[in-house]
């Protein structure tokens, strides 16, 4: 049985760089030095470029060693290239057969492959170590001495034997698993096992064994890109934490104002929801234009309307976005149907508060962000996220659509109205024939608002809110009713 080797006490805690953007994250700061590591997969699921990757990360005083069983050098090295890499950086040991090996003198008629092959290969190993003394070594695949093996305990025996050989030296290596020829004894003669997947639809990285160190669970979103690999660990509502932020996120009308008891407390995650075309969005787009003139930066989400589309309804309610954009206070970012995972969208939220310091989001929404992104349910994302953001003290607007125009309320349609500590509703009311909208605030978590509701009137000049209604009885029920013959109702003079 293998002992685990200990780290000397000064290198328990370094890191130590494994190249995937997104992987050290993943893995708490990267591999431990000194260590082994299995990366498995099936076929074309990035388990070369994953080592090329690794054998490149390393300092400029550090020394890399390929010991290649599998692809020709030629290919290697023309893959490398062509993904950004150095094919110079590193020195390759080539131990895959030659064209020889396949012509009659050179096949075993007396001694079994294993009894010829074997002690050469070894022999070669030894040799390259210790002319490169690498720092950083990266077998593909290992799976290869299985062949040169008379049964798996010679197999492992042989393993063991090279790691003992590679004592000192971090160690990465692949297997090519079968159902015939699994790699059970592998993953646990390794200190770290890091499987490689593909569907149709996307990639996925997982962590199934870390010795010495903890790391993130779960299956994380990974793309090959021309530049490489990539990774998108999962979003943690522990990754971030701030200080509370102080004070309110006017909307800069009066009387919306009013309704929240003074605006929107920084550091909640407010939730937007109504029917079509009740003024959702421009409610939201009210409060980033007074969130940047107050100097904070604001990022928009839009999962449903291309950036021409918002800039024109901007334009047409006097929203000035385009200039909020221009001026670099608000940024907008259109996401297209399955252009990214959810583990790659939570990353792009998380470069944007923690790189760019922003401080308000707003995604709008919903609907579109369950269909744009892939590999988790909607719900367990959004509660995640929402936690974060309140986390990192981030002020967050969710825009959600019921899809009933009129009749009984609902503040959403997929029970996810407890992660927000703000639900703010509009409505459209039919009254003496016109169809209008009105707004209310139904929840607001961390101070008092106001318990009746208003009407809304987005116009050509600005977004308009009225007086509070009293009169207005059952816009919840679905059958608005105006009481006594004094009312106050829309568009008198004491409303809009």
């Amino acid at each position: 049985m293998r002992q685990e080797r200990r780290l000397p006490r000064n290198r328990q805690q370094t890191a130590f760089r494994q190249g995937v953007p997104g992987i050290d994250d993943i893995l708490n700061g990267g591999l431990i030095p000194d260590r082994s590591t299995l990366v498995r997969g099936p076929p074309g699921a990035g388990k070369t470029l994953f080592g090329l990757h690794y054998l490149t990360a390393g300092t400029d005083d550090e020394t890399g060693l390929f010991i290649n069983m599998g692809e020709p050098e030629q290919y290697l090295r023309e893959d490398a290239t062509a993904f950004g890499f150095d094919p110079d950086a590193f020195e390759l040991l080539d131990l895959r057969p030659d064209e020889a090996a396949f012509t009659q003198e050179e096949s075993y008629d007396v001694f079994p492959t294993q009894e010829v092959e074997g002690p050469a290969l070894a022999d070669e190993i030894t040799t390259a170590l210790n002319d490169v003394k690498p720092d950083r070594v990266f077998i593909d695949p290992m799976t290869q001495l299985r062949y040169l093996t008379e049964d798996p305990y010679q197999f492992r025996q042989h393993v063991m034997g090279l790691f003992r050989l590679l004592e000192g030296t971090s160690v990465v290596f692949t297997s090519q698993a079968t159902q015939a020829t699994p790699d059970d004894d592998l993953q646990f003669m390794s200190d770290a096992v890091i499987h490689l997947d593909q569907t149709n639809e996307y990639r996925t990285l997982r962590v199934s064994k870390f010795r010495g160190s903890d790391f993130q669970r779960g299956e994380h979103s990974l793309q090959i890109t021309d530049d490489g690999m990539v990774a998108s660990p999962q979003l943690s509502s522990e990754t971030q934490h701030s200080t509370d932020p102080q004070g309110t996120l006017s909307s800069g009308v009066p009387e919306l104002d009013a309704l929240l008891n003074g605006g929107l407390d920084r550091g909640t995650l407010t939730m937007l929801t109504g029917p079509t075309g009740a003024g959702k969005t421009t409610t939201g787009l009210q409060f980033l234009k007074e969130a940047t003139g107050r100097n904070s930066q604001a990022v928009l989400y839009s999962f449903e309307e291309n950036e021409r589309t918002l800039l024109q309804r901007a334009d047409a309610v006097n929203i000035p976005i385009r200039e909020m954009r221009d001026d670099g206070t608000l940024t907008i970012e259109t996401i297209e149907p399955d252009e990214m995972t959810v583990d790659e969208f939570t990353q792009e939220v998380r470069r944007a508060v923690e790189t760019n310091g922003v401080e308000v989001i707003m995604l709008d929404a919903i609907d579109g962000f369950q269909q744009s992104v892939r590999g988790a349910e909607t719900k367990d994302v959004l509660v995640t996220l929402g936690r974060y953001l309140r986390n990192a003290g981030v002020t967050a607007i969710f825009v959600n659509e019921v899809h009933a125009i009129t009749g009984d309320f609902q503040a959403t349609e997929r029970g996810i109205s407890q992660l927000a500590d703000n639900i703010v509703f509009l409505r459209h009311i039919e009254y003496q024939g016109e169809l209008r909208k009105v707004i209310g605030v139904l929840k607001q978590r961390t101070s008092g608002f106001e318990h009746t509701l208003r009407e809304l009137e987005i116009t050509e000049h600005a977004l308009s809110v009225g007086e509070p209604l009293p009169n207005l009885r059952g816009i919840l029920t679905g059958t608005p009713e105006w009481e006594a013959s004094t009312e106050t109702t829309p568009h008198d003079d004491a409303g809009i």
